[in-house]
């Protein structure tokens, strides 16, 4: 954590957190947003697999959420990741991102991340290939979900970034 950050906790989120969590995703200007319930429930359900940065006094400025594929058990995807305009800058995001991967590892074998990016998202695409390069992986890139497969209207194609393998 870089002096910056010093006075924000990294933590489990719980689902007083949902809120929160929902009106970062909302400010994040990026994010699909999801409906304030799917947050409630993700605190709930995926807490373990997911992180929250907290200010001084306990409110969360950021999060990222995720969860071990039930195919690939050594996988985490990555959902979302998002930091309080305030907070930005700082290296935040990537302290998320460490701390969880960290935990996870501590408590089962970890050997990959993936998550997904819809082209030209350069923050979400800087954070994941520094994070490979922090943890000495190399980063694979294919179109998971193509345009067409959404059934909402236009769509960008949803990139799949795998990055391993990991050794923590």
């Amino acid at each position: 954590m870089t002096a910056a950050q010093a006075d924000l906790r990294i933590d489990r989120p719980s689902v007083a957190d949902g809120a929160a969590l929902w009106r970062l995703a909302k400010e994040s200007g990026t994010l699909d947003l999801n409906s304030s319930y799917s947050y409630l429930l993700w605190c709930r359900d995926f807490a373990a697999t997911s992180a929250v940065a907290r200010a001084e006094g306990g409110e969360p400025v950021g999060f990222v959420t995720g969860y071990v594929r039930p195919q690939d058990p050594h996988t985490l995807l990555v959902w979302q990741v998002a930091v309080d305009a305030a907070h930005r800058g700082r290296g935040l995001a990537a302290a998320l991102l460490d701390g969880l991967t960290a935990r996870l590892a501590a408590e089962r074998p970890l050997t990959a991340v993936e998550t997904t990016i819809t082209p030209g998202n350069t923050a979400s695409e800087r954070l994941f290939a520094s994070f490979a390069e922090r943890h000495g992986a190399s980063v694979a890139r294919e179109v998971l979900f193509d345009a067409g497969l959404f059934p909402d209207g236009p769509h960008d194609p949803e990139v799949l970034y795998r990055i391993g393998p990991l050794s923590f």
